[in-house]
């Protein structure tokens, strides 16, 4: 299995703009397709902002009132902004499980035990992409974002959790195409967990997650 620290991880505190990321994450995308740069985790967030994926539908911006992005990964519109974590991977499936539904279900596990290390419990829907729990309300609501895009075997984008988000932003579009759901945060929920505290215990698991890409024997 490959040692975690040959990975860069890179935490980045102040807001980075999306398509600043997008740039930087594509062109490492590239490099480490040709085995020109290391392989990248990156925890960050971003100024607001809404992201479309490749079958986001028109109809599902209502109000875009901040800028919108074409993102290029999986999935529909997608909020990010101050308060949400964000994790982009920059990871050589070719060296590993060549599994595109494995890697996204690895990356489900890594953020719901990374969840569960703060008391909430949460599940993946069949059906609904992305990270449920239960709001404040005892119903159903999204915690966390999951989008993947693979180009050469090299996976970019990742997943989102929102820690402490506005999350009256998420009222601009039908995130990820679901409208008979809400979207709920850890502050929502009562716990207060602030961007560093989040990184270390998701980080502490990493080699788990790594595991679980190994190709099987």
């Amino acid at each position: 299995m490959q040692n975690p620290d040959q990975i860069e991880i890179r935490q980045t505190a102040a807001l980075v703009p999306y398509r600043d990321a997008l740039d930087a994450m594509t062109a490492r995308n590239a490099a480490v397709a040709q085995n020109a740069a290391s392989e990248l985790i990156w925890l960050l967030e971003h100024p607001p902002v809404y992201t479309a994926g490749t079958s986001a539908a028109a109809d599902e911006l209502l109000d875009p009132r901040f800028d919108v992005v074409e993102a290029g990964r999986g999935g529909r519109y997608t909020y990010h902004g101050p308060g949400q974590r964000v994790g982009y991977l920059v990871l050589n499936l070719a060296n590993r499980a060549r599994d595109v539904r494995g890697f996204v279900h690895a990356v489900e596990g890594w953020v719901i035990d990374t969840l569960g290390d703060f008391g909430v419990e949460a599940w993946r829907a069949e059906g609904r992409v992305g990270i449920w729990t239960r709001g404040p309300d005892g119903a159903e609501a999204k915690i966390g974002a999951i989008g993947i895009r693979i180009r050469r075997w090299v996976t970019m984008h990742g997943f989102s959790v929102n820690l402490a988000p506005d999350l009256a932003h998420f009222g601009g579009i039908v995130p990820c195409g679901i409208e008979e759901y809400g979207v709920t945060s850890l502050a929502a929920l009562g716990i207060s967990v602030a961007p560093e505290a989040w990184d270390r215990a998701l980080l502490g698991r990493t080699a788990t997650f790594l595991a679980k890409l190994e190709p099987c024997a």
